[in-house]
């Protein structure tokens, strides 16, 4: 019998200015079956960034009302920021019978991992959590400078931020190291692979 095939969730976790970013975007061209999960943030739009398509822009309160509704599935404090996942956005893909996509940080897959594995959960067993890693610090800060977005100070706290979240790698699935992009898509379409075949059932 062939397999029924069921919806995951895929979650990718890395430090700023890893490539995490361009990956996502790789596997949303090249899998058109998956789609993204377009969270909430409070921070201001960066460069091309579209409201919508790479995030829904909001004020403080009205992420905070959100909170207190319960409409979101996860949601954290980022670089001083708010950032957060709604339930409805997810749900509706997953009831499509669509993979989605979640960029999120070390917080908000925590909270992902914990809601999923519950006992009474649907999708549990159907996460993978995949952390992208940056092939070093030094190459980690010269691909933040090269970016020209943030200042000096801003930097600095990125890669403080960076080394505190590399502490967490271990609680998740797999690991890539990002040294050559093709090379960290590769592994990473193949990790998503495996989860997507074990999350399948007989029909």
């Amino acid at each position: 019998m062939s397999p029924r095939k069921s919806p995951i969730l895929i979650v990718i976790v890395a430090p700023s200015g890893a490539g995490k970013t361009t990956l996502c975007e790789l596997l949303i061209e090249r899998s058109p079956k998956l789609v993204y999960s377009v969270s909430c943030t409070t921070r201001k739009r960066r460069g091309r960034e579209k409201e919508g398509a790479d995030y829904f822009f909001v004020s403080v309160d009205d992420f905070q009302h959100r909170v207190e509704d319960g409409a979101f599935l996860e949601h954290a404090i980022v670089h001083g920021h708010y950032y957060g996942t709604l339930k409805e956005t997810v749900n509706t893909s997953l009831d499509d019978g669509r993979d989605v996509l979640m960029d999120l940080d070390v917080q908000g897959a925590a909270q992902i991992r914990r809601a999923v594995t519950a006992e009474d959960q649907p999708l549990r067993g159907k996460l993978v959590d995949i952390f992208i890693e940056p092939p070093s610090m030094a190459i980690l800060e010269r691909r933040l400078r090269e970016r020209g977005e943030d200042s000096d100070g801003t930097i600095s706290e990125r890669l403080q931020n960076a080394r505190c979240e590399m502490m967490h790698k271990e609680h998740f699935s797999h690991i890539i190291i990002n040294d050559d992009l093709e090379t960290a898509y590769r592994q990473l379409n193949t990790y998503i692979a495996a989860a997507r075949a074990s999350a399948s059932s007989p029909a």
